[in-house]
């Protein structure tokens, strides 16, 4: 498809979400409930049609030589299809934001003002690999009133076209416009370009993916981003950390899914912990199968693998995780500071003024105490999914849900009121 094609198919798809846009900004809570649930109810009529698309789709990741973590992230069985069911409904479940009354007054010329929830209009979704993006970007633009144009990446081409086809299903259902979900139908990473340029059809891009993606969105868009960084998240153990907790937590942080954001990249030991309960830490990740990449005296440790430079700050994406001992929270604070993405850090400790000032010092989108930075996620937050982790500063941070995904405007009433 040449680059006239491109533009024009762009355009084509651009007026479409548009006009679809502009249904969806007054659409009632029910329509937008009863679309989300006749998706969900087709996501699993299909889920045999969608299990055979993510097979050519796994067979195409094995040829390109995705990692094992990059294809468990491509991956779709049925205990995952049930997981993208069970996130539909939550969301269809949830209270709509849009009309939201956010604050009103009164001012003494006699106006009465109101700053009530709006759609954003149209959003774009550039996404790598995770077809349930597919889904979850879909259904939590449809609740907060927003067409969306989703490209997901070409390894899950095929099974982002059946959940897709689920989609849209759901909205003609509903009584709402098929263009509500558009999906660009090409692998083609011209349409990347287009969808970055097309100032007149998008109002924000969101860019869900590695660094690279989100590199050359954030250099080449002309619509505003919501950037999604990479997640290269910490873990600190205190010197008054519980060693209990403390295993089970980094074990969690690293192992539980090595292909996601919240997967934790660099555990941080405090030269207390480390002389009162030694490499245990380290050894559990060995025992595990991780590779530890240490630096220091842990690089001494039996099995681990003596750490370059460039393995701080590193999404490995994988079961790989690098090391350091550090001279208390300030240490933690400092190393963060200089090689975190802004994405999650944790703290395990007993300690609640050592935790006051983590969570004080540092300026990630996301800050937790003795739990694992597997839960930076927006299902477990209880907006039953998300489109990201915004790890930037501006409008939307941390997960991005429904409510994330409105702006606002005033509405102001006066009685004949004049201003002298």
């Amino acid at each position: 498809m040449d680059a006239v094609n491109m533009t024009e198919m762009m355009a084509g798809i651009g007026r479409a979400a548009r006009d679809a846009a502009a249904e969806l900004a007054y659409a009632s809570a029910e329509r937008k409930h009863a679309a989300l649930i006749g998706a969900a109810e087709a996501v699993w009529a299909a889920r045999a049609d969608i299990i055979a698309a993510n097979a050519k789709d796994m067979d195409y990741g094995r040829d390109k030589g995705l990692t094992p973590a990059m294809l468990d992230r491509l991956l779709l069985d049925e205990n995952r299809i049930r997981g993208i069911v069970d996130a539909l409904r939550t969301i269809a479940e949830q209270r709509d934001p849009v009309g939201d009354v956010i604050a009103e007054w009164d001012r003494p010329t006699g106006l009465h003002i109101q700053r009530v929830r709006t759609p954003l209009g149209v959003v774009g979704v550039i996404y790598e690999s995770r077809p349930n993006v597919t889904a979850d970007a879909g259904a939590l633009c449809l609740k907060a009133g927003n067409a969306v144009i989703l490209r997901g990446g070409s390894e899950s081409f095929h099974s982002s076209s059946a959940i897709h086809a689920c989609m849209v299903k759901g909205c003609v259902q509903a009584g709402l416009p098929a263009a509500a979900i558009q999906l660009i139908p090409t692998r083609d990473r011209a349409m990347v370009a287009e969808m970055l340029r097309a100032v007149e059809y998008i109002d924000v891009i969101v860019p869900r993916g590695g660094k690279g993606l989100v590199g050359l969105v954030q250099r080449e868009a002309r619509v505003p981003v919501f950037a999604h960084l990479e997640g290269i998240c910490h873990v600190y153990a205190d010197g008054d950390a519980d060693v209990t907790k403390a295993r089970a937590v980094v074990l969690n942080a690293k192992t539980r899914r090595t292909g996601i954001c919240g997967s934790a990249e660099c555990l941080l030991i405090d030269r207390a912990f480390w002389a009162k309960h030694g490499a245990v830490l380290i050894e559990d990740l060995l025992a595990a199968g991780v590779e530890v990449r240490g630096a220091g005296e842990i690089a001494q440790v039996p099995g681990v693998v003596a750490a370059q430079p460039d393995d701080f700050g590193r999404e490995f994406l994988d079961m790989i995780i690098a090391a350091k001992i550090v001279d208390g929270v300030d240490g933690a604070i400092a190393h963060i500071r200089t090689y975190g993405s802004q994405h999650t850090e944790a703290i395990l400790t007993e300690n609640d003024a050592t935790a006051a000032r983590f969570f004080q010092r540092l300026d990630s989108a996301i800050l937790m105490r003795n739990a694992s930075t597997q839960f930076a996620d927006g299902g477990e937050f209880g907006m039953g999914g998300e489109i990201g982790i915004a790890t930037g500063k501006m409008h939307a941070r941390g997960p991005v849900g429904a409510e994330q995904l409105t702006s606002f405007k005033y509405l102001v009433t006066g009685d004949g009121t004049c201003r002298s």
